[in-house]
């Protein structure tokens, strides 16, 4: 999509050449200025009926955030391009010229938002003792959980995407991926097989992810609280972790 302007109903912006009055004679005033870069300080034009005018830059940015928001809300099956149109005041060819269809808008949506909550998770593992880098990667969840409360309930959902991509399992696997190097350091030091560090860190990252989607719901009880739980029943459970675990029930497999 290339950078023209469009009016919020989508129809591209026509040109009319009006004749000009005759001049008059000039007067002692300043000049509006014909070129250049515009006033930041100056109203954003406006066509008829006070509608913004909007480039196709700022266009496709306005329907993202509405698409965020309505699928939020409904999910992806409630949510139809007839309503994001309507939100934006736009028409609906508006939104198949950007996007190609409601898919296409809400896959641009879940791809930046498990790009925002990969970035908060592995941008937040700067700590250099295990149990920290644990405390960090909880903190981080749940801040985007507190932030981006709509992008999470987004990829919480069930992708109706047919692809590998862009579902919350797949985002899991992406962030436990950057946790596996830290527990496989972690198993090394401790005399573990360090081969079983890929499914620990599932296994823990999961864990947190679940707690996440409950509290978005409860909110209770705070996220410091919250995550000094999580790293507690995380921590301690690999502190006292067997070499060679045993099932103590009947079932054997």
């Amino acid at each position: 999509m290339n950078g023209s302007s469009e009016d919020s109903t989508g129809g591209h912006q026509s040109t009319r050449t009006d004749a000009a009055p005759a001049a008059a004679p000039a007067r002692p005033r300043a000049a509006a200025p014909t070129g250049g870069a515009a006033d930041p300080a100056a109203p954003a034009p406006r066509r008829r009926g006070g509608r913004v005018r909007m480039t196709g830059k700022q266009r496709r940015e306005q329907l993202l955030e509405i698409g965020r928001t309505v699928f939020a809300e409904r999910g992806y099956d409630g949510t139809s391009v007839e309503e994001i149109a309507e939100r934006a005041g736009v028409s609906k060819p508006v939104v198949y010229e950007h996007f190609g269809g409601k898919e296409g808008l809400y896959a641009v949506v879940v791809d930046r938002e498990m790009q925002l909550l990969l970035d908060m998770v592995t941008g937040a593992l700067t700590g250099g003792h295990s149990r920290e880098l644990l405390e960090q990667a909880a903190f981080a969840l749940m801040d985007y959980i507190d932030t981006s409360t709509d992008g999470f309930r987004i990829l919480v959902r069930d992708s109706p995407v047919a692809q590998s991509t862009g579902t919350f399992a797949s985002l899991i696997s992406d962030i436990a991926t950057q946790v596996e190097d830290i527990l496989g350091l972690e198993f090394k030091s401790r005399g573990f097989d360090a081969r079983l560090a890929p499914m620990y860190s599932q296994m823990l990252v999961g864990m947190v992810a679940l707690t996440g989607q409950w509290w978005l719901e409860v909110r209770k009880p705070d996220k410091a609280t919250v995550a000094a739980h999580l790293v507690n029943l995380a921590w301690h459970g690999l502190e006292g972790l067997e070499r060679h675990p045993r099932l103590v029930g009947d079932r054997k497999g």
